[in-house]
């Protein structure tokens, strides 16, 4: 059916360009003043590394696949799981 020529049918468009720059300045607002993004990427590294330390051979050999599959992250910069 032709849109145009249905009575009940109303089409528009939104463009939430707008509400979104405002919800991002809304989630930078309520981390307040104190919140230092190097410090938690420093904290978060930190964790990374200490979480695994002190592995033994296997569950390095795990690790290697685990981050080869793109299950776990690596430890390039920007790192995330791919799957």
């Amino acid at each position: 059916m032709n849109q145009a020529s249905d009575p009940d049918h109303v089409t528009f468009t939104i463009d939430l360009t707008v509400e979104e720059a405002r919800r991002r300045a809304e989630v930078v607002a309520a981390l307040g003043p104190d919140w230092d993004p190097v410090a938690v990427l420093q904290e978060e590294q930190a964790a990374h590394d200490l979480l695994y330390s002190g592995l033994d051979e296997e569950q390095l050999r795990i690790h290697s696949m685990l981050v080869a599959a793109g299950v776990l992250p690596g430890q390039e910069p920007g790192r995330a799981a791919s799957h």
